[in-house]
């Protein structure tokens, strides 16, 4: 299916009002390309749920606190248009920086609370990206409806405190997960990994997994933690940036297991770093 690629507000902004004149709601999954089975289930919840779907394609520079990490990541359009194609959307919005931010671009749109531990801290920088290129798609787009994932759960914490606090007219989603067979968080990111890191890998899911058991079983969250570290460093990860146990909604550390609590984890294997979170 050939699907409508706008470049530009203005044609967006055309396409989303004649939807909006017909009664129409509008769902918006938002992306970075290099799509795979995450994104297209993204995709596909919002199709069942709304009269139409924008996929939008942007590798946003405001959330990268490295360049490097920019320059490397994965850009294929015509791989993803197909794989749209297939679900299928009715338009993709793959804007310019320069249509997304213009020459005097000055504003930011900063949290604090749920965008300052973790990936916050890890990342200076990179959730005020998020949050203002959240802010202008949903404004962009006149989205009823977001879709994200919960693989990036600090993410989809800060998108829902951000649609909040700014009385912004936008349902939030937050999706599943979606895994390989061995358990690997699907991300753009896994195509950087050479077939030996792909191996080792899921060990990631499963040292949070096994810790999460151990600590419903009653062992100690320190402990238990501990243990998820050793098993990565010895399956071959060269560093484990952080294995928290955090509240679910606000991500303050959290030892109330009467309370919704997600195990959040970062860590660097053949160089490249991967995230995960699993409810406990």
């Amino acid at each position: 299916m050939n699907i409508a690629i706008l470049r530009t507000v203005a044609d967006l902004r055309t396409t989303a009002r004649g939807w909006r004149a017909a009664g129409e709601t509008i769902g918006v999954v938002p992306t970075m390309g290099a799509l795979h089975d995450g994104h297209l289930s993204l995709a596909r919840r919002a199709r069942a749920e709304c009269d139409r779907v924008i996929t939008t394609i942007f590798v946003n520079p405001k959330q990268f606190n490295n360049p490097d990490d920019m320059k490397k990541y994965p850009r294929s359009e015509e791989t993803d248009a197909r794989l749209l194609g297939s679900v299928p959307v009715d338009a993709i919005f793959a804007p310019s920086v320069e249509e997304v931010y213009p020459e005097g671009f000055i504003t930011t749109v900063s949290l604090g609370g749920v965008a300052q531990p973790l990936e916050g801290h890890m990342r200076p920088g990179h959730f005020d990206g998020v949050a203002t290129v959240v802010t202008k798609l949903f404004g962009m787009s006149l989205a009823d409806r977001g879709y994200f994932g919960q693989k990036d759960w600090q993410q989809l914490q800060v998108v829902l405190r951000l649609v909040r606090d700014l009385n912004l007219p936008v349902e939030v989603v937050g999706c599943e997960t979606i895994r390989d067979s061995a358990g690997l968080a699907l991300s753009s990111r896994n195509l950087r990994l050479t077939a030996d890191g792909r191996a080792k890998a899921p060990v990631l899911y499963a040292a949070l997994t096994a810790a999460a058991a151990d600590i419903r079983a009653g062992q100690s969250d320190r402990m238990a933690i501990r243990e998820a570290a050793e098993t990565m460093r010895a399956a071959g990860f060269e560093r484990v940036e952080y294995i928290e146990l955090r509240d679910a909604a606000t991500l303050m550390p959290s030892d109330d297991p009467a309370r919704p609590r997600r195990m959040l984890a970062a860590a660097w294997i053949d160089g490249v770093r991967l995230i995960d979170n699993i409810p406990v």
